[in-house]
């Protein structure tokens, strides 16, 4: 009965570190998109700051 616990738990704790593994590229790809998103957005204006000039009244 212990054994079949103990491998329960081992892979209760495998699948977590799977999933905490995937989690951590998930982030680093996000990462990098919001990264290269600034990048993208900065070079594309002029460099008044605001977003939206073009709609002003």
């Amino acid at each position: 009965m212990i054994l079949i616990i103990l491998l329960l738990l081992a892979l209760v704790l495998l699948g977590f570190g799977f999933a905490m593994h995937l989690l951590w590229i998930a982030a680093a790809v996000v990462l990098i998109v919001w990264i290269l998103g600034f990048a993208r957005h900065r070079r594309g204006r002029n460099s008044s700051g605001r977003r939206y000039a073009g709609n002003r009244r």
